[in-house]
């Protein structure tokens, strides 16, 4: 599987480039390998939509607690409904979708678990809002292939003090 992790305070206008070339990426692939992405609005969705658009197996993996699904926070909410109907397949998980470390722990389980990694990533170092470069760190130590995608023009809502 493909697994996409990436910053989650992309722009709009970021999220429309980042789909165009998600899908370009995954068109081009040769071999028959699906995409796997965590629920969620921002990121996963626009992958969801990229992986459907150049006809590749979606797979969403869906928070649990206890067994049950998950109450997501809004916008996820939303945007999960649409990444459900766009999957062929849902994993579930148990973690708590509120919780950050909770989170990055899962997508490192996610991030394990890929035979190549799509970093949406403009190359800044982890901090308290964005695990982006541990992921990549640890995919890389793991001899997992990433390939970083950050379009031309593509911007964040949030900038790192320079």
């Amino acid at each position: 599987m493909i697994v996409v992790v990436g910053h989650g305070d992309l722009t709009v206008p970021t999220l429309e480039l980042v789909q165009a070339e998600l899908k370009d990426r995954l068109g081009r692939l040769t071999e028959d390998v699906g995409g796997l992405v965590r629920a969620g609005a921002g990121l996963p969705l626009t992958f969801g939509r990229a992986a459907r658009a150049a006809g590749r197996r979606l797979v969403v993996l869906l928070p649990t607690v206890r067994s049950v699904p998950a109450v997501l926070p809004e916008p996820d909410r939303s945007a999960t409904a649409e990444l459900l109907m766009l999957a062929e397949h849902v994993r579930l998980l148990g973690f708590d979708p509120t919780d950050r470390d909770a989170c990055i722990t899962a997508d490192e389980r996610l991030v394990a678990t890929g035979r190549k990694i799509l970093a949406v990533w403009d190359g800044s170092p982890t901090d308290g809002r964005d695990a982006t470069a541990h992921l990549v760190a640890y995919a890389r130590a793991r001899g997992i292939p990433v390939e970083v995608v950050w379009p031309y023009g593509a911007e964040r809502t949030w900038r790192q003090p320079g």
